[in-house]
């Protein structure tokens, strides 16, 4: 799984997240910052609501009160394959490269991370920002 801090950045470089079952997303500045939470249709669902705005909403939850919160404040923390997928037809490989992983995407220098999820979000983080 990918950092908190690197989830930010993907976001912040304009990667979109329409929230689906199976997602995890963090929490931060909640004291929840270690914890990753999962999509579920039975316990955290998305609602869309009337105006437009999408939330998620916590369904039986009585060890704490969290209710639900706008989808803005939840960080989402992709899937290998949902990093790969964004990185469109310009992927190339993802390799092994001593103690840790390479991507190679068509058109950008290779990024190097400890594991294949850090590989794909800095290759994606590249792509977004050029």
């Amino acid at each position: 799984m990918i950092s908190i801090e690197l989830a930010v950045e993907l976001r912040a470089a304009g990667l979109q997240w329409r929230p689906a079952p199976g997602d995890r997303f963090a929490i931060p500045d909640r004291d929840l910052d270690d914890q990753a939470f999962v999509l579920s249709d039975m316990i955290i669902q998305v609602h869309d609501l009337p105006g437009g705005e999408t939330v998620i909403g916590f369904n039986g939850t009585t060890e704490w009160a969290l209710d639900d919160i706008e989808r803005d404040e939840a960080i989402w923390l992709p899937h290998e394959h949902q990093l790969r997928e964004r990185l469109g037809p310009g992927f190339g490989t993802l390799e092994r490269s001593g103690d840790g992983w390479r991507v190679a995407v068509d058109g950008h220098a290779d990024s190097f991370g400890a594991t294949p999820g850090d590989a794909y979000a800095l290759a994606l983080l590249r792509v977004l920002r050029t």
